[in-house]
């Protein structure tokens, strides 16, 4: 199993880049990631206006241990190589890069240092998702569901049947190469058990936080991405357990009422430091 750095990205909101009123007010939200978008938050007519707002953002910053990502355009509209090179400039934590097909992709917007993160929202880059997240210089794989149901010509449906292939191998591939793996957003925002309800399949699914597009729904996310007191105590038993003297060098071991294997520490572990982290 590829070890995964354990950075909290539980919530991950969507922050309109035009919206200088909403850039400000996002440094007392507590969501674990804010993606400054100069994409489809931005009308044709304000991507200019929205680069130099998000640019001067991020130079300004102020938003605390807050994950800062820029959505740029894609690379190939006119707006995508003005977008990279100011956000370069700017140096925020990771790009996000939209309508990723290729590795190449990856290449082109990780020549410029900066972690980048792909958009997953073609029917190609569902096809090509072992090469995408094998690239160099990428860290997290992120579900655009609404590009795919478009694309696909699908139905949303509250289970998301259309999408589990999807979905799955989004995670198996962000899994297999060390990345992290976001889930698409959920469009309704006055529906709480509903997108609870997705947060959970998301969860169950494996991936390690949510795309949001309202900050009420921050709350929600991060309760249901953080490890639960039940799983955090069985994971400090299992880490006990193997630490004991007495069992030094066992690949099994029965604790509370379970077996436990040497892949059950690996995941305890896993769990201490997510929960470590949310505590600092």
């Amino acid at each position: 199993m590829t070890k995964i750095a354990f950075r909290p990205r539980r919530s991950c909101l969507y922050i309109p880049g035009a919206n200088a009123r909403a850039l400000e007010k996002a440094k007392s939200l507590d969501a674990d990631v804010l993606v400054f978008d100069l994409e489809d938050a931005v009308a044709p007519d304000v991507k200019a206006e929205a680069r130099s707002s998000v640019a001067a953002a991020v130079r300004a910053g102020g938003y605390g241990a807050r994950e800062i990502v820029v959505r740029v355009n894609a690379l190939d509209s006119e707006w995508g190589g003005l977008d990279l090179d100011a956000a370069l400039a700017a140096r925020p934590d990771a790009i996000l890069l939209p309508k990723v097909t290729c590795a190449g992709d990856i290449a082109c917007a990780a020549a410029g240092g900066l972690p980048v993160w792909a958009m997953i929202e073609m029917p190609l880059a569902i096809l090509n998702i072992g090469e995408i997240a094998a690239a160099a210089g990428l860290a997290a794989l992120v579900v655009g569901t609404n590009d795919l149901a478009k694309e696909m010509r699908a139905v949303a449906t509250p289970r998301r049947e259309a999408f589990q292939t999807a979905l799955a191998l989004t995670v198996t591939a962000a899994r297999a190469h060390g990345r992290a793996a976001i889930d698409g957003v959920f469009n309704a925002l006055r529906d709480d058990p509903g997108f609870a309800n997705e947060c959970e399949q998301g969860r169950a699914l494996g991936f390690d936080g949510k795309s949001l597009i309202h900050p009420s729904q921050i709350d929600i996310a991060n309760r249901v991405f953080a490890p639960r007191a039940d799983e955090i105590a069985e994971a400090r038993a299992i880490v006990a357990a193997f630490d004991a003297p007495e069992n030094a060098g066992k690949g099994v071991l029965r604790v509370g009422g379970k077996m436990a294997e040497r892949l059950h520490l690996e995941e305890a572990r896993n769990c201490l430091a997510l929960a470590d982290r949310l505590c600092e």
